[in-house]
């Protein structure tokens, strides 16, 4: 048994596609440290029936953990799929943490850093690779990420931004799928419908940039966002959108993730 039993850990989803794309993530990063890592999700990716899994149902973070210390493993480490520091790991995770510490007191769970970190813009190079790849001299770019209430997570996407823009050498906006309508949310504006509806957004070509990792409700063919960009294409007809591809199908996120797990590896804080 290995001294520590790695996790790639998402938010989780109902789209299978987010699950399936999860766990080739998590196969090619365990071809890159050389350990054995297990796909798993916060939340939601359990409902989905196993048939749309190629069989295999989608593993849960406690009861996955909660398995593997009924077989004597005890020690973890997690390596977070998210930009930042969202609540479902600041909040949720370590709540779920001390949970499974009420039965098993010597747990140890090393949480490793989230994927983007100041100072590393490897993030945003990629997020240059995949403009470029639709769009290789844009005019314009439009960086989506899904929304969040939580101010620190949003100046992540802000950051991005800042680097796509320094790397482009163009104008980036970044704009969310989602908000909460109470002004002191104010900071997750604009939503990408509203961007796509102003002067300067609304004609000519404009990549959307996709802040998001693996498909689901928002993200992929059949996600919000394609939705969101063909009406807008339909509202102003001299408009034309490039969306990017997800960021999971670019080869150097895995590094980027190696390196959050030798972090988190090395240390030695409990979760």
């Amino acid at each position: 048994m290995p001294a520590s039993h790695t996790f790639l850990l998402d938010n989780g989803s109902l789209a299978p596609e987010a699950t399936l794309g999860l766990r080739r993530l998590a196969a090619d990063l365990a071809m890159r440290i050389g350990e054995q890592v297990a796909p798993v999700s916060l939340l939601h990716a359990s409902a989905v029936p196993a048939e749309q899994l190629d069989g295999a149902p989608a593993e849960i973070f406690e009861p996955a953990v909660s398995r593997r210390c009924e077989a004597g493993q005890r020690s973890f480490v997690v390596v977070p799929l998210f930009f930042g520091p969202s609540r479902a790991l600041t909040d949720y995770l370590p709540e779920r943490i001390a949970h499974l510490r009420k039965k098993w007191p010597e747990l140890q769970i090393r949480v490793a850093p989230a994927v983007r970190q100041p100072g590393d813009d490897r993030l945003a190079r990629i997020l240059a690779d995949q403009v470029r790849a639709v769009s290789p001299a844009p005019d314009r770019v439009a960086l989506v990420d899904h929304g969040s209430p939580v101010r620190e997570v949003t100046a992540v996407r802000d950051a991005l931004a800042r680097e796509l823009a320094g790397l482009l050498g163009v104008a980036v906006a970044p704009c969310s799928m989602e908000r909460r309508p109470e002004p002191e949310y104010d900071f997750n504006a604009p939503l990408l419908a509203d961007l796509l509806n102003q002067p300067g957004w609304n004609s000519g070509e404009v990549v959307v940039a996709l802040q998001f990792f693996l498909p689901g409700r928002h993200a992929g063919p059949a996600g919000d966002v394609a939705r969101i960009c063909r009406e807008a294409e339909a509202r102003h007809p001299g408009l034309r959108i490039r969306l990017t591809a997800l960021l999971a199908g670019h080869p150097a996120l895995v590094e980027i993730l190696a390196d959050r797990w030798k972090a988190g590896l090395e240390s030695g804080k409990r979760g």
